[in-house]
């Protein structure tokens, strides 16, 4: 096979989209396969590609956090999804948020516009022929699936997603709710406070709401970082409060005081008419939502946009069924990126559509497959997928837990994690240089 032989890329997601142009980018005819509009799933709400369907934000672009460190590597290797955040962005202090409906036609108009891509609109129910990159997600087709079992060997494993509720910003009652960041950050958020006793009865009431039933919600394995906000609560009367309810650097201007607890409401689009409550995935019925979260303080008349849900959500078990560089043990040129492979959240999904795109490049050009340095954060994470327990494998998001350790080194957690971001980010250009990765941007007509 030459470096130009075409490829295909099932799935119009972030990771897709991602693959999709690394190896535009790099001469190849790509086809990317995107069953939206045709066929939906319960999660998506239009056939753009790259529709967010959980939060809008792609959390932190701080350095020194791993979410930051992750953006500065993904910039190394001329991610899409930056380009296209940046373009869409919304306030959110430190976080890069972005207007879901804006970013998405940002990312669909960077494919479409690439004169070496076609995009097909249907389903893929078997894996193609030929080199392909399988990026479907956590919301896989049931025939997919079925073929991507057979051709693994291994049935993957299912927990559910829930995503949070939309409120209209009318309806919320600012003479309660205040605008402020942590720590006198930038003031991008509203935060509703609540005292010991609303804080109590809303917990209260959190426990004691109806769930969707169906399933049996005690055996759900759920990912830790997207747990349903009442199961939080059901963990103890602390949980939420040392959770996404903490109060900590927030005061409240009425009392001067900081509050008990603190619901904070962030903003999904630019005009700043729509807003999320913040870590408040849900599964809730509709019914318990309205009547449980307008116990929040300032939001007795809230105009719900969108009600939180739930929906499957499928990933392989990695370690247990994939090369260490994520492809099929029996056929090299199909490699599969994004969450199915098992990494949690937006930019990790991404970053790895993006090094899937590399690898398949190089194998076809008669290369051997690389990964990043474990002193990196993309490294680390590709570490992790490879070297995980098969038989307890758990999705993962990025965190400094995955890095090398710092061998001495300053004992701040502060300036710790700031060397760790100094080092991550020298070693990462360095691969770079050393394995001759070109960013995809830069080779984009």
């Amino acid at each position: 096979m030459t470096p130009m032989s075409p490829v295909t890329v099932v799935g119009g997601g972030l990771a897709g989209c991602e693959a999709a142009l690394a190896l535009a980018a790099r001469g190849h005819a790509v086809k990317v396969v995107e069953m939206r509009p045709g066929k939906g799933t319960p999660a998506h709400q239009t056939g753009a590609l790259g529709e967010l369907v959980c939060t809008n934000s792609f959390k932190s672009e701080r350095p020194s956090t791993a979410h930051g460190q992750l953006k500065r590597e993904m910039e190394c290797l001329g991610s899409v999804l930056l380009a296209a955040a940046r373009e869409s962005r919304v306030p959110a202090g430190s976080a890069l948020a972005v207007d879901r409906d804006l970013f998405s036609r940002a990312m669909t108009r960077r494919v479409e516009a690439d004169p070496r891509i076609t995009v097909v609109r249907e389903e893929a129910k078997s894996i193609p022929h030929g080199p392909v990159i399988v990026a479907t997600g956590p919301l896989t087709s049931s025939g997919l699936a079925a073929s991507i079992s057979a051709e693994l060997g291994d049935g993957g494993l299912a927990f559910y997603d829930a995503i949070a509720p939309i409120i209209h910003v009318d309806s919320v009652d600012r003479t309660v709710v205040f605008e402020a960041g942590r720590y006198q950050q930038e003031a991008d958020y509203l935060n509703c406070p609540m005292d010991r006793h609303e804080y109590g009865a809303f917990i209260e009431a959190l426990r004691r709401a109806d769930v969707y039933d169906g399933h049996d919600w005690d055996s759900v394995p759920y990912f830790e970082g997207c747990l349903p906000i009442e199961v939080m609560a059901g963990r103890g009367p602390e949980t939420l409060r040392f959770g996404p309810m903490k109060p900590v650097g927030l005061r409240d201007p009425r009392t001067g005081a900081r509050p008990h607890a603190v619901v904070q409401l962030r903003r999904e689009d630019r005009a700043g008419q729509m807003w999320n409550l913040v870590g408040f995935q849900t599964r809730l019925r509709v019914g318990e939502q309205r009547r449980v979260f307008t116990m929040i303080p300032g939001l007795h008349e809230a105009e719900f946009l969108r009600w939180g849900s739930i929906h499957r959500n499928t990933y392989l078990n990695f370690p247990g069924c994939l090369t260490v560089h994520g492809s099929s043990r029996r056929r090299p040129d199909l490699l599969f990126a994004g969450q199915l492979t098992g990494v949690e959240g937006y930019t990790e999904s991404a970053a790895s559509g993006i090094l899937a795109g590399v690898n398949l490049h190089r194998i076809l050009g008669g290369e051997d497959p690389v990964l990043p340095p474990t002193e990196t954060m993309l490294g680390g994470l590709c570490r992790y997928l490879r070297e995980a327990k098969p038989d307890s494998f758990q999705p993962m998001n990025s965190n400094w837990g995955l890095v090398d350790p710092l061998h001495g080194g300053p004992r701040k957690k502060a300036l710790r994690r700031e060397a760790l971001a100094e080092r991550a980010d020298r070693r990462f250009r360095e691969w770079i240089v050393d394995r001759q990765i070109m960013p995809a941007l830069a080779a984009v007509p």
